[in-house]
């Protein structure tokens, strides 16, 4: 709560933290909209693919032409790693890169803020590790959900309570599993045209809408958080805030969980398509227990939302600003030394699953494309399966027919068996074993 203060006392002294940013997408504008608000931050390298385009979006949130003019804009990530540069942004969205650009930033004793969380899912437990062993700190991103679902149930365990469930919200219906990026719109309301002229990717929405992104929020969380993964994966009940206690506590308990101290995804449409009342869409959420009638008396004296019992009880966040926040991430870094949110072990997996009868021969083309969408599984029972982990269906051939819903495996497809991103993930596998 004194990050403000330490900062500050780094601009008085002539020290900023100066940060380099690779990639100048969505999220690393709305962070980038930040930095001339924030004296004693400074960001004087920018790497994206296309610098001229990262060197507009800083002028289309806000920069002036000074400012723009000081800062190194370029297509080469070791610009990154310079030596006046002290935290390194990874907001690429592409797992392999963002493996390779993790491991430069350790290896130079930078610390590492991974907006990347398709990278973090596909091989960070070991990430997090090398970056521990060299003295940095690798992070979750502050902003995204899973970074402040880290920090609820960080706060929980911290005063003494017992998390029951920890996750965010959504919207979800099952039908979303097997939706493409040419059908995807229409679910958020757009038309094609609409969607493009605002620089929209249909694939990357897709990936939010069609399972896949919740299932890498969710595995990330368990594997900083050591909360367990559903055996069937995510079920996305219909829940709003005021339901959160009574909806997510054990079966056993009259709620819809198969144990206590899970991941899970809230929905806010029901089954039918009618909205939830009140729901969680932008959230994330903690539903704790009391460990004793005192202080389920006290969830009561203070208004907390709590379940028939008393003893369950909710805590949440409504919305999240993903890139606007980023700057928390960045600075507990730098001036604490502490990650917003950091894999421990290897809990949870997102195994990649066809959405059609695929036929050998086809190439799987990812998260939110038309081939595949994103399942959570245990880590352990995704080892076991020899499931294909989503962030490698890209661009990868199948050699086996594959069943509609049906999981794609290691051995069903041609894969490289050489490639940096492949035996990192090996390595990670190895090295935690499905740590459930």
């Amino acid at each position: 709560m004194n990050l403000h203060h330490l900062l500050n006392a780094r601009r008085m002294a002539g020290k900023p933290v100066r940060v380099a940013l690779i990639g100048a997408g969505k999220f690393g504008s709305m962070f980038l909209s930040q930095v001339p608000h924030t004296p004693g931050l400074e960001v004087p390298v920018i790497v994206d693919l296309d610098p001229d385009r990262a060197r507009e979006a800083c002028r289309s949130v806000g920069w002036d032409a000074e400012r723009v003019a000081a800062t190194s804009f370029s297509a080469d990530a070791a610009k990154a790693t310079s030596d006046n540069i002290e935290v390194i942004v990874e907001a690429t969205g592409n797992p392999a890169v963002g493996i390779r650009h993790a491991r430069a930033a350790i290896a130079a004793a930078k610390h590492i803020v991974m907006v990347n969380v398709e990278a973090d899912v596909l091989a960070g437990p070991l990430l997090a590790e090398e970056a521990r062993r060299a003295g940095v700190v690798y992070s979750l991103a502050y902003g995204d959900q899973p970074a402040l679902t880290a920090e609820m149930v960080d706060w929980a365990r911290a005063i003494g309570f017992r998390v029951v469930a920890a996750g965010k919200g959504t919207k979800y219906l099952p039908a979303y599993h097997d939706v493409t990026p040419s059908g995807v719109w229409s679910h958020y309301g757009l038309t094609a045209a609409e969607a493009q002229s605002a620089g929209m990717n249909p694939q990357m929405f897709n990936s939010f809408l069609d399972g896949t992104k919740s299932a890498i929020e969710m595995a990330a969380i368990a594997n900083a958080t050591g909360l367990k993964v559903p055996g069937d994966g995510l079920s996305f009940p219909p829940c709003g805030v005021d339901d959160l206690p009574h909806v997510m506590r054990p079966r056993a308990a009259g709620g819809v969980l198969e144990t206590s101290g899970v991941v899970e995804v809230v929905s806010s449409l029901e089954r039918d398509g009618r909205p939830v009342f009140r729901d969680l869409r932008w959230g994330v959420y903690v539903v704790l227990e009391a460990p004793n009638d005192y202080a389920a008396d006290c969830f009561r004296q203070y208004g907390l939302k709590t379940d028939a019992s008393g003893r369950f009880a909710a805590m949440y966040k409504p919305y999240h600003l993903i890139g606007l926040e980023l700057n928390i991430s960045i600075l507990s870094a730098a001036l604490r030394g502490e990650p917003t949110g950091q894999p421990q072990g290897f809990r949870g997996d997102v195994a990649s699953v066809a959405k059609r009868s695929l036929r050998a021969g086809e190439m799987l083309d990812g998260e939110g494309g038309y081939t595949v969408w994103g399942r959570l599984m245990p880590a352990s029972a995704s080892l076991k399966a020899g499931a294909l982990p989503i962030g490698l269906a890209h661009k990868v051939k199948l050699k086996n027919d594959i069943a509609h819903g049906a999981v794609v495996k290691w051995s069903d497809v041609e894969i490289d068996g050489d490639s940096e991103t492949v035996r990192t993930r090996r390595a990670m596998e190895a090295r935690f074993g499905g740590t459930c």
